[in-house]
Protein backbone atom coordinates (compact mmCIF):
# COMPACT_ATOMS: atom_id res chain seq x y z
CA UNK A 1 0.00 0.00 0.00
CA UNK A 2 2.74 2.54 0.95
CA UNK A 3 3.67 4.20 4.59
CA UNK A 4 1.99 4.98 7.04
CA UNK A 5 1.26 8.97 6.65
CA UNK A 6 -0.93 7.82 3.05
CA UNK A 7 -3.24 6.14 4.96
CA UNK A 8 -6.60 8.30 5.84
CA UNK A 9 -8.17 8.56 8.98
CA UNK A 10 -10.06 6.01 10.46
CA UNK A 11 -8.02 3.58 8.19
CA UNK A 12 -6.49 0.69 9.84
CA UNK A 13 -3.45 -1.13 8.21
CA UNK A 14 -0.99 -3.97 9.20
CA UNK A 15 2.77 -3.01 9.35
CA UNK A 16 4.91 -4.47 6.47
CA UNK A 17 8.30 -3.30 7.35
CA UNK A 18 9.99 -0.18 9.71
CA UNK A 19 12.34 1.56 7.22
CA UNK A 20 15.31 3.22 8.94
CA UNK A 21 18.27 2.55 11.16
CA UNK A 22 19.76 3.08 14.45
CA UNK A 23 17.94 4.76 17.02
CA UNK A 24 15.22 6.25 15.21
CA UNK A 25 14.30 2.34 14.43
CA UNK A 26 14.89 1.41 18.13
CA UNK A 27 12.45 3.94 19.02
CA UNK A 28 9.80 3.06 16.96
CA UNK A 29 9.76 -0.21 17.51
CA UNK A 30 10.04 0.18 21.08
CA UNK A 31 6.65 1.79 20.91
CA UNK A 32 5.04 -1.14 20.43
CA UNK A 33 5.07 -0.62 16.41
CA UNK A 34 6.41 -3.99 14.81
CA UNK A 35 5.81 -6.09 11.99
CA UNK A 36 2.50 -7.52 12.09
CA UNK A 37 1.10 -5.43 14.24
CA UNK A 38 -2.40 -3.30 13.34
CA UNK A 39 -2.80 0.02 13.43
CA UNK A 40 -5.67 2.71 12.95
CA UNK A 41 -5.03 6.76 11.86
CA UNK A 42 -7.42 8.18 14.61
CA UNK A 43 -6.51 11.72 13.97
CA UNK A 44 -4.33 14.24 11.92
CA UNK A 45 -3.47 17.73 12.69
CA UNK A 46 -4.22 20.73 10.36
CA UNK A 47 -0.77 20.33 9.17
CA UNK A 48 -0.39 16.82 8.48
CA UNK A 49 2.17 16.74 11.88
CA UNK A 50 1.62 14.79 14.18
CA UNK A 51 -0.51 11.83 13.41
CA UNK A 52 -2.64 9.94 16.27
CA UNK A 53 -2.58 6.33 15.64
CA UNK A 54 -3.86 3.20 18.17
CA UNK A 55 -1.66 0.29 18.41
CA UNK A 56 -1.66 -2.77 20.72
CA UNK A 57 -4.67 -1.04 22.72
CA UNK A 58 -3.08 2.42 23.60
CA UNK A 59 -2.96 5.80 21.80
CA UNK A 60 0.26 7.43 20.38
CA UNK A 61 1.23 10.45 18.26
CA UNK A 62 3.77 10.18 16.11
CA UNK A 63 5.77 12.62 13.79
CA UNK A 64 5.08 12.81 9.73
CA UNK A 65 8.86 11.79 8.97
CA UNK A 66 8.54 8.79 10.97
CA UNK A 67 5.34 7.66 10.17
CA UNK A 68 6.81 7.95 6.34
CA UNK A 69 9.68 5.41 7.35
CA UNK A 70 6.74 2.40 8.68
CA UNK A 71 5.60 0.46 5.19
CA UNK A 72 2.04 -0.89 5.87
CA UNK A 73 0.04 -2.74 4.18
Amino acid sequence: MGNLREVPVGGTVKVVRIHGEGAVKRRIMDMGITRGVEISVRKVAPLGDPIEITVRGYELSLRKADAESIEVE
